[in-house]
């Protein structure tokens, strides 16, 4: 009963969640969105019991929407067009507190209730955190060590592009031109 009530809050939150993502113009609220979805999604791999995968997907993909999400607010002006709106805040309280008890109730069904087994046991001797560190780093290590470099490559590009004026070309300046603008930022930073 406690999973399927799980099963089916979590699956419309994450359809509501993505639905804002694809139909949003605010690329601030389609980020957003987009990391309320994956941590979504790592609620039923938590409601299976891989705890490991659900905080991984935490982890991970939470944490490659958040560097997006960074990237996001360097490279564009995502806040000139975003009007904030103060809605009713007994409806943000009430909410708050509703999602805030769902949380609680979900977290501590399991711990209440003694009838909750899986269905397919692991290996014994073997937890799900071995199990997944001995794929991950025997049979997937080549392609798990590339994209760790993409990532760390993209995030230096990405450094590097936003600490320079996108709409000068330092390769078309000579090196007076580059004095002078490298004098006006200090200037503005003092």
């Amino acid at each position: 009963m406690f999973e399927a009530i799980a099963f089916y809050l979590f699956a419309f939150l994450t359809i509501a969640m993505f639905f804002i993502t694809v139909t949003t113009s605010q690329a601030l609220y389609a980020l957003t969105a987009l990391a309320a979805g994956m941590i979504f999604i790592s609620a039923f791999f938590f409601i299976l019991g891989a705890d490991f995968l659900g905080a991984v997907q935490i982890i991970v993909y939470t944490g490659a929407v958040m560097a997006l999400y960074a990237f996001g607010m360097m490279f564009f002006d995502t806040t000139r067009a975003v009007k904030e709106k103060h809605g009713n805040k007994y409806i943000i309280v009430g909410l708050s507190t509703l999602a805030a008890v769902l949380v609680v109730l979900i977290v501590a069904a399991p711990m209440v209730s003694e009838n909750i087994v899986a269905l397919y046991p692991a290996i014994d001797g073997v937890g799900n955190t071995q199990m997944v560190g001995l794929v991950l780093f025997t049979k997937y290590l080549i392609p798990f060590e590339v994209a760790a470099v993409m990532l760390l490559v993209a995030m230096v590009a990405g450094i590097v592009l936003a600490g320079k004026k996108m709409d000068v070309s330092l390769t078309l300046m000579d090196s007076a031109e580059i004095q002078k603008s490298e004098e006006e930022n200090k200037k503005v930073l003092s």
